[in-house]
């Protein structure tokens, strides 16, 4: 199922790749001719989407990591290499939803647990690809962020901390590592039609009218179809000229 051939020659690891977004970016990567690594904690999740992959007839390989793990982190790079010879592109996808509530209700576990996945995790894995990735002449860099890097909601101030925090470490990465031909970015989805957002609401229709179209100015919530076309942009050629910065995908929730 080759579309275009953006990606064609490339090697990529996707974490969080199991399901929801990470699931999509990773199909729309090998739809493109990529070689994607899927890595996620939920190893069972990861062979699913490895199967969704292979019957387009693309290419694919599965670990399980865990992203707030230097070990686990530094193994799915190895691997990713061993697997294809090389990383050209990394998606830090990988999430970690803390219970809503006021801060001053959250606990320490829970505090800790969403910046030990939400920004340590992309930390280690860009840390551990980047020496590889400037031995190989470059690549690119994605952070999946969110529309809440930009704004707060009740209930979820770890959550737009930890998500905020990533446009910044891309910035970062962007500036340290240019003279190694890297480029980093963030990619911010707003609201999504997953199976999880599905679960937090009861149901995608009771999703689509309490939080898709009151909250977005185009009525509705994404489909993981249209985040996975920016990653896919974010990891392309077409992109060169783009680094340091946030793509924001989130049909106007930010805009008012």
């Amino acid at each position: 199922m080759l579309m275009s051939g953006r990606l064609q020659g490339k090697s990529a690891l996707v974490t969080g790749a199991g399901s929801g977004i990470g699931r999509a970016i990773a199909i729309a990567f090998a739809n493109e001719g990529a070689c994607v690594q899927l890595a996620d904690i939920d190893r069972a999740g990861a062979l699913e989407s490895g199967e969704i992959v292979t019957r387009n007839g693309g290419r694919s390989e599965v670990c399980q990591c865990d992203v707030s793990s230097s070990r686990e982190a530094g193994e799915a790079i190895t691997t990713t290499v061993a697997n294809f010879g090389a990383i050209d592109i990394l998606v830090n996808n990988a999430a970690w939803f803390a219970p809503r509530m006021p801060l001053a209700q959250m606990s320490d576990e829970h505090w800790d647990r969403n910046l030990a996945v939400n920004v340590t995790g992309p930390f280690l894995m860009s840390r551990a690809a980047i020496p590889v990735m400037a031995h190989n002449g470059g690549g690119s860099i994605i952070h999946v962020a969110s529309q809440m890097a930009r704004v707060a909601n009740f209930g979820q101030t770890a959550y737009c901390t930890a998500k905020s925090a990533l446009l910044m470490l891309a910035k970062g990465i962007a500036v340290d590592h240019v003279n190694d031909n890297i480029r980093c970015n963030t990619l911010s989805p707003g609201g999504v039609a997953t199976q999880g957002m599905a679960d937090v609401y009861g149901s995608m229709e009771a999703a689509e009218r309490e939080w898709g179209e009151p909250k977005h100015i185009l009525g509705r919530l994404a489909r993981v179809e249209e985040i996975a076309a920016g990653a896919v942009f974010l990891a392309s050629d077409e992109s060169s000229f783009v680094t340091g910065t946030d793509l924001l995908i989130d049909g106007g929730y930010t805009a008012i």
